[in-house]
């Protein structure tokens, strides 16, 4: 961790990043950093530690009715969706399809039904919205139609961001109470490599000033828009991620900034970015470590996503595989959940699946209690040789700690035979079909709704 941190102040400061913004390119050359005429800017080690310095180690997330639901530090994780997909897998033909408002509203309240799914993204595009308001209309659905925080990505101009910090003040109250109880995220990025955008700088100062927290947060192609090597990828995501953290401490000290990076190593063979490679999870273990163990900062990442084009095997592969990886590594916010083609499809079926397999994890993340009542000692001494526990108290007692499954078949084959042969697959399908008729999310009360519209003239 150490080298990776010194390699990356010997970067930024040295050579430094492109910043394309100049009242941030003002600000820091203020505080000691060196900005040429292209607009690159080498920022000193020294501020950069101050920056780590300055920003909390803990950010609380609240519900939409004021309550405490998600604790970003340490080792928590928690779990939601992705954002913006252009297709929507269709379950009747398993072809994607244009993803629709309508399927953006189905998306959230599955997901608002899921209990493994703990906040929200807007899932997809929507390509028939007004593109002036596209981001806004998703975000007043995301509040009607679920009480889970959520994580915006903003639209490239800051009257969006402005709009949606305004929504979120509705509901809160005003804008000092929203702060002081944030219901959403920013997710901002950097144009890699070592580029920051005026559009994307602006956004960061808009949260920094307000104190709503900001995930900044580098998409990397590895061996395209970064070193190829996990190590070289590392410092360079470290660099462009910190540039971002002096820039929003500097505009507000102790402003909450989450920590975290994405790199897919590119497929020379296909030109695609791989989702879920192994070289993807080591990166984010690696990143992750750093912003928690060296950094003291709260972590993003990634889970639940895959490169498959069907909900299949290989869907279920790597979904698993990076979450259970990004359960032990102990990130705190895990998206794209859902996600597949690497982020151009999603799937409604593979997000109940990712669901089951979250409980099923997380139930092994729970560790062995070791204490006289779970030893059951006086039990085994109650039932002795050659006796049977099935009927014994202790476990009429505990036998529902055990992880129960909605989706996972355990029956025998005579069983599942008599009852239809149902794939999980096909289950998970089902399972959507049922929620989406059935699910009765907690809705916004039609006054507020009506409020938090008007803010920004949704009709």
């Amino acid at each position: 961790m150490q080298q990776i941190h010194q390699a990356t102040l010997g970067l930024m400061q040295d050579f430094g990043c492109r910043i394309l913004h100049n009242g941030a390119r003002a600000l820091l050359a203020v505080k000691g950093a060196t900005v040429r005429d292209d607009g690159q800017v080498q920022i000193p080690a020294a501020m950069v530690e101050w920056a780590i310095r300055q920003a909390p180690e803990q950010i609380t997330i609240y519900n939409r009715n004021g309550q405490p639901v998600m604790k970003l530090q340490e080792r928590n994780v928690y779990f939601g969706t992705g954002s913006d997909c252009n297709y929507l897998l269709d379950p009747d033909t398993n072809r994607p399809r244009e993803f629709r408002f309508s399927d953006v509203v189905d998306g959230i309240r599955l997901a608002d039904s899921l209990p493994h799914i703990d906040f929200i993204m807007s899932m997809g595009l929507a390509a028939e919205l007004n593109q002036r308001t596209s981001f806004q209309e998703k975000f007043a659905a995301m509040v009607q139609y679920s009480t889970k925080p959520q994580v915006v990505i903003s639209g490239p101009e800051i009257g969006v961001l402005e709009d949606i910090i305004d929504m979120a003040a509705v509901l809160a109250g005003d804008r000092d109470h929203l702060s002081r109880k944030p219901t959403f995220l920013l997710l901002a990025n950097p144009t890699s490599p070592l580029v920051h955008s005026a559009e994307t700088v602006d956004q960061i100062l808009v949260m920094a000033a307000n104190r709503l927290p900001v995930i900044y947060t580098p998409g990397l192609m590895a061996g395209a828009t970064c070193p190829v090597t996990i190590a070289g990828a590392m410092v360079q995501a470290n660099a462009e991620i910190l540039c971002g953290l002096v820039i929003h401490q500097l505009t507000a000290p102790g402003a909450p900034f989450v920590f975290g990076a994405g790199m897919s190593p590119l497929d020379m063979k296909s030109g695609q970015p791989t989702y879920a490679a192994p070289e993807a999870v080591m990166a984010q273990a690696g990143i992750c470590q750093l912003g928690r163990e060296l950094y003291k900062l709260p972590t993003w990442g990634f889970g639940g996503c895959s490169a498959s084009k069907l909900c299949d095997e290989q869907a279920v592969n790597e979904a698993t595989a990076y979450l259970q990886a990004s359960a032990w590594m102990g990130t705190n916010l895990v998206h794209d959940v859902g996600y597949l083609e690497s982020g151009l499809t999603y799937s409604f079926e593979y997000l109940v699946l990712c669901n089951e397999f979250i409980g099923q994890i997380r139930r092994m993340m729970t560790g062995i209690v070791v204490d006289p009542e779970h030893l059951a000692l006086d039990t085994i001494r109650s039932v002795g040789p050659g006796g049977t526990f099935l009927t014994d108290p202790h476990t009429m007692t505990h036998f529902r700690d055990n992880w129960v499954p909605d989706l996972t078949d355990r029956r025998t084959r005579k069983m599942w035979e008599k009852q239809g042969e149902q794939s999980m697959g096909r289950k998970a399908i089902k399972r959507v079909r049922h929620i989406l008729a059935d699910w009765q999310p907690q809705m916004l009360a039609p006054e507020l709704l009506a409020k938090l519209r008007a803010v920004c003239d949704l009709h």
